[in-house]
C-alpha cells in the first residue's frame, strides 16, 4: 500500500489535541469519507482506505450523515460488480 505524506504546521496537532498517528488515522477516514461521498470509491474501496472493515465503514458513514447505499440502481450495481471482482482477486 502507498503511504502520501502530508505536510502541516504543528500547530494543528495542538489545535485538534492529536498524537500525529491519531492524526494521519483520522485523516485517513476522512478522505475515505469525502471519497465515497462525491463518488469517487466505493464503500469496499473507501474502508480499505480508512483501514476498517466495511461494515465499520457503513456505520462511520452515519455518522457523518451520509448513506452506505447508492441512491440509484446503478449505483448499487456498481457497488455489487466491484466486490465481485475484489472477491475474484484473492
Amino acid at each position: 500500500m502507498s503511504a502520501p505524506s502530508i505536510e502541516y504546521p504543528s500547530e494543528i496537532l495542538w489545535a485538534l489535541q492529536q498524537e500525529p498517528e491519531e492524526f494521519a488515522k483520522e485523516a485517513r477516514l476522512l478522505l475515505a469519507v469525502k471519497l465515497y461521498e462525491v463518488g469517487r470509491l466505493t464503500t469496499g474501496l473507501a474502508a480499505k482506505l480508512a483501514g476498517v472493515p466495511r461494515l465499520t465503514f457503513f456505520f462511520l458513514l452515519g455518522q457523518y450523515g451520509l448513506s452506505p447505499f447508492g441512491e440509484e440502481p446503478e449505483e448499487l450495481e456498481q457497488d455489487l460488480a466491484d466486490a465481485r471482482r475484489a472477491c475474484h482477486r484473492k
